[in-house]
């Protein structure tokens, strides 16, 4: 995520479970490295990126995995011979001499988990994984923007507001073809961010396919320090209360509670949530924003392998039970966002307007191993209360409200216009005025 992603990289992405991991011996990595290349022997595309880890990874001592006992039976009609038979013969006939054991084994890892065919599921060598963490903390210099893996092909699922990526012009669903003129084409969503993030003031080219566009355009971005405010409050004349909410993090719900307070002491009449562009975040604050209108009942449940379902219930108080609302969603809203939308859309607490959301409805543990690396992976997909997989279908709205960018013009916002007509039943009328063709 660059964001993510958003998150923010995304990525933010999808809800993040952090556990320990315990001691993983030689003999674990043994059997992780053979498998990787029995399911993972595409990761010539990839093995590259490893270099991220380096000389500044935590030792490998290859010998003691290489000279184990290399007989072993056929599983499934993959021989694990053939993975040592390659091994040997990259190491004795590549062009160059200089093969990095390290980048050979963390390579094969990562091929493993790139072969279960999930976006979301990815394997890091010890930087990557470093680099994943301070994400999670926010920590976060880039261009601003989430991006995600949809049909097979790197988009952006949401800028951030006033962020690099927004004022340079990117929108959600944006397809990103190449990044300084290198393809996208079967680019994991790590490796891109690795590559569109940068220091403050360095410039990134990426190339944007749209759908309404005749051809691709080069969309040069500035770098910047990425500060995201997770929820912002207005009262509007007419005594509706706005929320926008930008991700969910550690504070959002602080900041939430706090304009609760704000839109009872000022009386407001009803609330438009708008959860547009919002690439996800933290599943409690999700769970906790969605209990302040579900007096009762499950939020959201997840299904794992087993397909058993594990329902997560209302909590605390609920201050807004009663209280008119209209949630604003669209194509760049994914992850916490949809559960939200979905739980307030299954319990009819509100009227849900725009676009359906992006469908990025799965759970990821992310365990970190003994040598600073990390497997993120998907081990759940989650449903809305009414047992829709949003993860397969995203949410859709109950109005369809699209937003026409070439004939908007500025300051005009069609979708909350919508919402005010829904709450109050007076349809919005606007002046004319000079269209504008982009919207920053």
């Amino acid at each position: 995520m660059l964001e993510p992603m958003p998150p923010i990289i995304e990525e933010h992405s999808s809800t993040i479970k952090l556990r320990a991991s315990k001691y993983i011996g030689i003999y674990l990595s043994l059997i992780l490295f053979i498998i990787a290349f029995g399911f993972g022997y595409f990761t010539s595309q990839v093995v590259h990126a490893q270099k991220l880890a380096g000389a500044e990874s935590p030792s490998i001592n290859i010998n003691r995995v290489v000279n184990i006992d290399r007989e072993y039976d056929p599983i499934d009609s993959v021989d694990f011979n053939e993975f040592w038979k390659v091994w040997d013969s990259v190491k004795t006939k590549y062009v160059t001499s200089s093969v990095n054991d390290a980048d050979l084994f963390y390579g094969a890892i990562q091929g493993m988990v790139m072969a279960l065919g999930d976006p979301y599921s990815i394997y890091m060598p010890p930087k990557m994984a470093e680099q994943f963490t301070k994400d999670l903390s926010g920590e976060l210099e880039g261009i601003g923007a989430e991006i995600g893996i949809k049909n097979q092909v790197l988009q952006v699922v949401t800028p951030m507001p006033e962020s690099p990526a927004e004022k340079a012009g990117l929108r959600p669903g944006d397809k990103i073809l190449a990044i300084n003129e290198e393809s996208t084409f079967g680019m994991d969503i790590v490796t891109a961010v690795s590559k569109i993030r940068g220091k403050g003031g360095t410039k990134v080219t990426l190339t944007i396919g749209r759908d309404d566009w005749g051809e691709s355009k080069d969309i040069t971005i500035t770098r910047a320090k990425i500060i995201i405010p997770s929820v912002l409050y207005s009262l509007r004349a007419d005594k509706i209360a706005v929320l926008r909410v930008m991700q969910f993090n550690d504070d959002t719900m602080q900041l939430l509670n706090k304009y609760v307070k704000k839109i009872q002491s000022e009386m407001a009449q009803a609330i438009i949530l708008d959860l547009r562009n919002n690439p996800g975040g933290y599943l409690t604050s999700a769970i906790d924003m969605a209990s302040l209108w579900v007096d009762n009942g499950v939020v959201v449940s997840e299904k794992g392998r087993d397909g058993a379902s594990r329902d997560h219930e209302t909590a605390g108080t609920h201050p807004l039970a009663n209280t008119k609302t209209v949630v604003l969603v669209n194509k760049g809203s994914a992850s916490a966002s949809e559960i939200v939308a979905g739980a307030l859309q299954d319990h009819k607490k509100a009227t849900v307007v725009g676009e359906t959301t992006f469908g990025r409805g799965s759970v990821q543990d992310f365990e970190v191993f003994p040598d600073g690396s990390g497997l993120k992976l998907t081990v759940a997909e989650w449903y809305t209360p009414g047992g829709r997989n949003i993860n397969k279908d995203g949410i859709a709205p109950d109005l369809e409200v699209k937003e026409d960018w070439s004939k908007e013009t500025v300051g005009e916002d069609v979708v909350v216009d919508k919402a005010v007509e829904i709450i109050t039943g007076i349809p919005v009328v606007r002046a004319s005025s000079t269209p504008s063709s982009t919207k920053q």
